[in-house]
């Protein structure tokens, strides 16, 4: 029984070593080849020669709607949803998904490591 519970424990080590390097490797191709695009562009706005796009929540107008609509609680649900959005493009994107394999690949390993060499066994190898 301990030989089988070693054999679990050591491919649990392998499967977060194998989900920790190929998150990384996933996440480093899409930070290199991604770009940062300003998001949802309603117009464009020319301030003293130079072009600058206006996105939605740069607009005084589109935020008075907002609270007019649902109040403040709309304004904070609104940029909470921007926020939220932007974590899925560009290199914000390269981030979460580094974040994300962190986060299982530690599970697999806190589990491979808490894992019991038999039913009765105390011992953690």
């Amino acid at each position: 029984m301990k030989e089988k519970s070693g054999r679990i424990k050591k491919r649990l080590y392998l499967v977060a070593a194998i989900i920790l390097l190929a998150g990384m490797g996933i996440s480093a191709f899409i930070y290199l080849t991604a770009d940062n695009d300003p998001g949802t562009v309603l117009g464009y706005e020319v301030i003293g020669g130079d072009v600058y796009p206006i996105r939605p929540d740069d607009s005084k107008m589109y935020r008075h709607d907002l609270e007019v609509y649902g109040g403040k609680a709309n304004v904070l649900m609104d940029k909470f949803m921007r926020w939220f959005a932007s974590l899925w493009h560009g290199r914000s994107l390269a981030l979460t998904i580094a974040c994300i394999t962190v986060l299982i690949s530690l599970g697999f390993f806190l589990v491979s490591y808490h894992w019991q060499s038999g039913p009765d066994s105390d011992d953690p190898d």
